[in-house]
């Protein structure tokens, strides 16, 4: 137990396993699917094929009797960064089972058998932990394109709840509780900025939208680049799961990760003519490697079909954060839980453009009630009090109330 959390302690000082309290959402759940739970998974399966304490030797080949110990590790050398084979023809469980053959794929073959050369072993690593950047490249444009716009609003308002006192209150954990003077300052702020700022927000919640395509668009390629990389075999994966306890599960499985593989390696003998070792070699890693793409092949398609309901909702956000009071009742209830009055929700969701509603959004996601409640009567009386200066609307409308 003590290397496994020794290899995986690797990670606590480049992944935020915890969130901090004063930490600011500038995004949805389904994101964080992809770039924290899908990175993390990535780079777990990363070290896991690199860490030999938990498979030992990678690959394992024997060569025949009377080597030394010098000979068979330059063997295994050799058949680990060139590749190894199996021999089509034998890809037979029923042969194994008869005793034709030791192993599925591992038996006598002439220069005319076809053969599958496996050397995919080696790029496994690199692979993971390529796609795990990939994963978490959208997440990475998005926080540099938002520039820390919510965070410099909202910062400080997290406890605003407890705002009631005329002094600010420091806990015993160093959390500093701010003044109600400080909050009702706060307040203005973020009214001023959403108001100045109208119409304004369109590149934010584009990028936002834009960021969320690139996660759709990545877990997709992610799919098809992981079965071009097993050679063809990755789409039809579960396939070979969902026959366990069949007679060819294991001859799927071995297909795409044999156990055991052969590999030929020339050297000179002491007459100085050129001597061929027909090595067979346990491939020890193929047993993780199975096992990590089995469980990416269910996650990328779980995480594909979220995603494109991520999407979906975003389309429907579109459509109806203008149209419906209702929607946005429930949508903004999700987003800071409480009851909000229809008249000051339609005020403010009427004269907003969508990028400003998503922005709104996003600052409900990061305030306490009361704050957010007491916002929302603000923006709606002074958006109202703009409409009807610019078009001269009578004030004889049903008055606001928080």
């Amino acid at each position: 137990m003590a290397t496994v959390l020794a290899t995986f302690s690797v990670l606590k000082d480049h992944v935020k396993l915890k969130v901090s309290q004063d930490a600011v959402a500038i995004d949805n759940m389904v994101f964080k699917l992809h770039y924290r739970v899908t990175f993390l998974i990535l780079l777990m399966s990363t070290l896991l094929v690199t860490a030999r304490q938990f498979i030992g030797e990678h690959i394992r080949c024997i060569a025949g009797a009377g080597m030394s110990d010098d000979v068979v590790k330059v063997i295994n050398t050799f058949c680990f960064f060139t590749s190894t084979y199996t021999v089509t023809k034998h890809m037979n469980i029923t042969s194994v089972e008869l005793g034709e053959i030791p192993h599925p794929g591992v038996g006598p073959a002439t220069s005319k058998d076809s053969v599958v050369h496996h050397a995919y072993y080696q790029w496994v690593p690199f692979v993971l932990f390529f796609q795990a950047i990939l994963f978490y490249m959208p997440h990475y444009l998005w926080r540099n394109v938002e520039g820390g716009r919510l965070k410099a609003l909202v910062s400080g308002l997290h406890l605003a709840s407890l705002g009631l006192r005329e002094t600010p209150l420091q806990t015993q954990n160093g959390v500093t509780v701010p003044s109600k003077l400080e909050c009702d300052e706060k307040i203005v702020q973020i009214r001023q900025a959403f108001i100045n700022r109208i119409h304004l927000n369109r590149p934010w919640a584009y990028y936002l939208g834009l960021c969320e395509v690139l996660n759709f668009i990545n877990v997709l390629s992610q799919i098809y680049l992981t079965d071009w990389f097993l050679g063809g075999a990755f789409l039809n994966l579960a396939q070979s799961v969902g026959q366990a306890g069949s007679d060819t599960v294991l001859d799927q499985l071995d297909i795409v990760f044999p156990k055991v593989t052969k590999c030929t390696f020339h050297k000179y003998g002491p007459s100085g003519s050129i001597q061929n070792h027909d090595a067979l070699c346990v491939m020890a890693l193929n047993v993780v490697n199975e096992k990590i793409y089995v469980f990416l092949w269910y996650w990328f398609i779980i995480l594909s079909v979220i995603t494109g309901f991520g999407l979906l909702w975003r389309i429907l956000t579109m459509v109806l954060h203008s149209r419906s009071v209702i929607f946005n009742k429930i949508v903004f209830s999700m987003a800071c839980p409480g009851k909000y009055n229809p008249w000051n929700v339609l005020a403010v969701t009427h004269e907003c453009h969508y990028g400003d509603w998503v922005f709104l959004y996003y600052i409900a996601k990061n305030l306490d009630n009361y704050i957010f409640k007491e916002l929302l009567v603000k923006l709606a009386e002074e958006l109202q009090e703009r409409r009807q200066a610019l078009f001269g609307i009578s004030n004889e409308e049903k008055p606001l109330t928080p």
